[in-house]
């Protein structure tokens, strides 16, 4: 088979898996997304309300079902889809009818929740508008699970892309098409939230380093810069990370080179400027500080919520209680906390920090892209930091993380792959030559 139907049969293998699971993987945030694609194909507050509604409490429902199913003292009793269904749907009713009544009718989003964190939510248009043809066409049920499909899928797409533009052999760049859908990231990537959206843009944008640093300078820093531009629809954060990781990991890498190479620094810049190699890297470089600097600028012009309004969020339960007088001081506090007993969690179970540890040592035999894809995973890191809470489900914030043995591990096992195998064919033909002797 060629390497393209490989790639198909894997993505569909996967789709076909997730069929196990239609309902249900939908989170308190994820009422938003789908209201707020609602909202953008036409329909009114009540509209938008009714039909996420009847989504999120039939995934409810689901849940419900099947834990009771398996409980080994209530799988007998009754099916608890009409109670739990009809409960649901009167809880949510009630908090979004008080809202409008109250006149919170502005935006996109159905008032779920309260002004402040709604604003939070409505300047993500872009996973709103992924999703938008998707239930047009197909419904919520169906529509927001096509989508997770759709873009799960996609990433793993990406991560085969990444790995071939290295010139990886076929069958390690279908090994990281399949840990992407097998670790944590193709898990998260499936929950309609903006996670999955991020991967795949995420990986989009390190498919864009590695075009560039084989030569193909143009169409890898455009596809970093419109990587990018994408990620500042879907979370602006994201966009801002990211432009920052790369712009620094470029800086590494020109410095290591132009000390590698022995020569004058003005010497150095313009042989690296002439080459493919060095014009990718100033321009993969230049694009992620642009990116970093614009989102700054651009966020402030739109008036985006601003860092404190975010940190207030994390220490208020959003918003549920007054604002802290001192909100940065007792973050700080927070994170040190935080990442103490993160660490102390994953080494009671270490199987995510040593999946890193053998993503990274692959991921450095490669050093310049190397240096490109740990800054994309150490976004991960950056987006847990900025929100230190321990509860969040699934560890969804350091996802990005997992980009890590995704790719280095297919890199770290080429050796093998490429190892000659001439001796032991040749030892084969001399035995058969002294047996006919």
């Amino acid at each position: 088979m060629r390497p393209r139907a490989w790639v198909l049969l894997l993505a569909a293998a996967f789709a076909l898996m997730q069929l196990a699971t239609v309902t249900g993987r939908d989170t308190p945030d994820s009422k938003n997304y789908v209201s707020y694609a609602l909202s953008l194909g036409g329909a009114s507050k009540r509209e938008a309300a009714a039909a996420t509604i009847d989504w999120a409490c039939a995934g409810q429902a689901s849940v419900v079902h099947r834990n009771q199913d398996v409980d080994v003292v209530r799988f007998h009793r009754p099916d608890p889809t009409p109670r739990v269904l009809t409960g649901c749907r009167a809880e949510e009713w009630r908090l979004v009818d008080r809202r409008l009544r109250a006149g919170q009718t502005e935006g996109h989003i159905v008032p779920f929740i309260g002004q402040r964190m709604k604003r939070i939510f409505e300047v993500r248009p872009g996973y709103p508008a992924f999703l938008l043809p998707f239930v047009t066409a197909f419904g919520v049920t169906w529509g927001v699970w096509l989508a997770s499909v759709v873009v799960t899928v996609t990433g793993g797409v990406l991560a085969f892309l990444v790995l071939r533009t290295l010139s990886v052999p076929v069958p390690l760049a279908l090994t990281g098409q399949a840990l992407f859908y097998v670790l944590p990231c193709g898990t998260t990537a499936m929950r309609p939230m903006t996670e999955g959206l991020m991967l795949a843009l995420t990986l989009a944008a390190v498919w864009g380093c590695a075009l560039a640093l084989t030569g193909r300078s143009r169409a890898g820093t455009a596809l970093v810069g419109c990587s990018l531009l994408a990620l500042f629809a879907v979370k602006h954060s994201q966009s801002l990370f990211l432009g920052l990781c790369l712009a620094v990991a470029g800086t590494v890498v020109a410095l290591r080179r132009r000390r590698h190479m022995g020569v004058p620094p003005a010497r150095a810049d313009s042989s690296a400027r002439r080459s493919p190699w060095g014009r990718g890297l100033v321009g993969v470089t230049t694009t992620g500080c642009c990116a970093a600097v614009g989102t700054l600028i651009l966020a402030r012009l739109l008036h985006y919520p601003s860092e404190s309004e975010s940190v207030q969020d994390l220490l208020t339960g959003h918003f549920a209680r007054p604002d802290r007088a001192r909100p940065w001081a007792e973050f700080l506090r927070l994170e040190g906390r935080f990442w103490l007993e993160w660490a102390r969690r994953q080494l009671s179970e270490p199987l995510f920090v040593a999946a890193l540890a053998v993503g990274a040592w692959g991921t450095l035999r490669r050093r310049a892209f190397g240096c490109f894809l740990l800054a994309a995973a150490f976004t991960g890191i950056l987006n847990q930091a900025g929100h230190p809470d321990i509860n969040i489900w699934g560890d969804r914030l350091i996802v990005l993380v997992w980009l890590l043995p995704v790719v280095g591990v297919p890199l770290l096992l080429e050796p093998l792959v490429r190892r000659p195998v001439a001796l032991p064919v040749q030892g084969h033909r001399e035995r058969q030559a002294h047996s006919m002797r």
